[in-house]
């Protein structure tokens, strides 16, 4: 199963309504046959614009980001899921690429003058 990351933007609110909101994201993904990874919180901050979404206009959000690996095929209907929850102003889902391995650096290599062949006009 691929890996994705789910960047929802919630609404302000109390940290109870918070945390119940993000549970029930987490119980549809897990529903879904999804297995959360991680679940970061990056905290509350102004909106670089105004959103409106469910007949309101936010200013403010919670940024949440949410690791999990899915079948690709659940994707469209996770994100139908969240537009409709009223407390998501933005979900956003991205896969995630796989972590490339640190390879050494060989440095600078010289290059091979001699090894190259010319071709000459006639």
């Amino acid at each position: 199963m691929p890996r994705y990351e789910l960047a929802l933007i919630l609404k302000t609110m109390q940290r109870l309504e918070t945390a119940a909101a993000l549970r029930r994201t987490v119980e549809t993904l897990m529903g879904k046959g999804a297995v959360v990874r991680s679940l970061e919180n990056i905290g509350e901050k102004t909106l670089p614009y105004k959103i409106s979404k469910h007949n309101l206009r936010h200013t403010r959000g919670g940024y949440f980001l949410v690791d999990f690996s899915a079948s690709p095929t659940i994707i469209p209907s996770m994100l139908d899921h969240l537009e409709r929850d009223i407390d998501v102003i933005r979900p956003t889902i991205l896969k995630k690429l796989a972590q490339k391995t640190q390879e050494e650096c060989p440095g600078l290599v010289p290059p091979d003058h001699e090894g190259k062949s010319f071709s000459k006009r006639k």
